[in-house]
């Protein structure tokens, strides 16, 4: 087995792996169960510092953005799709499926979202009805102010749907402060359980918009009001992946027992690009840096799938490569969730130092050095 350093999945703790294998009830009519549920959802409410409220859906990361578009989005609707990466561009075809009429905000891909400029903007160009943001954008490694960009957004009407699939947990997050209307959320990131389930906290006032729709939402499983009442009537839309929940608020019980959580992934993530600048690599961002994962640009020589399969077969260790628009072009190092410890993070600049060795790229310094030094 590698081990897996990728941006999700991630690692996975021992107790989780062991609370999947808990003997299983009929999650359809148990009402114990539908009791642990509710509590689950709650915790992550709390941990994400939210009276709104989370429910669980039996998918990865994607169904939640989908069944927030889906269940927000009705014929013609106009949405603002912020795009200054590949996820957030991505959002447009989704609101494209569904009928309503997206309008990109394209900015700069190495750069986070000028609030100010986003601002000026907005002073003419405000009749959404929701837009959609991402706080973390994986492939990129980009990190989005959703603390100053939700209440401006808010401040003019405009709903909020935002992905923090790869930031939750990794990044500061209050809900209720940044004014979001939709968050999205993925087991298999910085939340550290087995791909399989999403978990998306809703606002009062998106359940009022989804309530006041005129026309149907086109989908079953993609639709978020299939879950209304299902507390009171102890009934869910379909039969909940009663294993995948119990292994979930494992990790959930995880991350709540760890109050270091949040300032060990900043320091992680600084130690890691002062690595790789030291060495005299570039990083792919310019501003906007994730404390979950760090991108560099592949340098000149050689190539990603190089790089990627002499870490993988020398060193036993798994990095990812990106997709779209930067295919070939960086690796990513995923420091998120049970990833992000000083150990693991060391063997991987120990494999990269001697890959790119071997490849003959000049390094000016040790990456694993540079990165001990600063997480002293």
């Amino acid at each position: 087995m590698y081990k897996i350093m990728t941006p999700g999945p991630t690692q996975v703790a021992e107790n989780v792996r062991l609370a999947r294998s808990m003997e299983c009830t009929n999650p359809d009519l148990d009402e114990d169960f539908v009791e642990f549920y509710k509590e689950t959802c709650e915790k992550i409410s709390s941990l994400l510092h939210t009276s709104n409220e989370t429910l669980i859906l039996s998918g990865e990361g994607i169904l939640g953005l989908e069944a927030a578009i889906a269940s927000m989005t009705e014929p013609r609707d106009k949405v603002l799709v912020l795009d200054n990466g590949i996820y957030g561009k991505g959002f447009a075809d989704f609101v494209s499926m569904y009928g309503g009429r997206p309008e990109l905000y394209t900015r700069d891909y190495q750069n986070t979202l000028d609030v100010k400029e986003l601002e000026a903007f907005l002073a003419d160009n405000h009749d959404y009805k929701y837009a959609t943001v991402v706080h973390g954008d994986t492939p990129s490694g980009m990190l989005n102010d959703v603390s100053a960009i939700c209440p401006l957004l808010k401040k003019y009407g405009i709903l909020t749907v935002v992905d923090s699939v790869s930031a939750s947990f990794g990044e500061p997050l209050n809900i209720d402060a940044c004014q979001i209307d939709i968050m999205c959320g993925g087991s298999q990131k910085v939340v550290s359980a087995p791909p399989g389930l999403t978990f998306v906290v809703v606002s009062d006032d998106a359940k009022k918009s989804m309530a006041d729709r005129k026309t149907p939402i086109a989908s079953f499983y993609a639709n978020l009001t299939a879950f209304a009442h299902y507390y009171e009537e102890k009934w869910f839309p379909y039969t909940m992946p009663i294993s995948d929940i119990y292994g979930l608020r494992a990790a959930i019980d995880n991350i709540a027992a760890d109050p270091a959580i949040l300032s060990r992934h900043a320091k992680i993530a600084s130690a890691s690009r002062k690595a790789i600048s030291g060495a005299g690599l570039n990083l792919y961002l310019h501003s906007g840096y994730s404390s979950t994962v760090t991108v560099f640009e592949v340098p000149e020589g050689t190539t990603a799938e190089a790089i990627l399969e002499g870490v993988k077969k020398d060193y036993n260790i798994m990095l990812a490569g990106s997709f779209d628009v930067l295919a070939g072009k960086v690796i990513r190092i995923g420091h998120m969730g049970n990833n992000a410890t000083f150990y693991n993070i060391r063997e991987v600049f120990a494999a990269l130092d001697g890959t790119l060795r071997r490849l003959g790229v000049p390094l000016k310094a040790s990456m694993e050095d540079i990165f001990c030094k600063n997480m002293q």
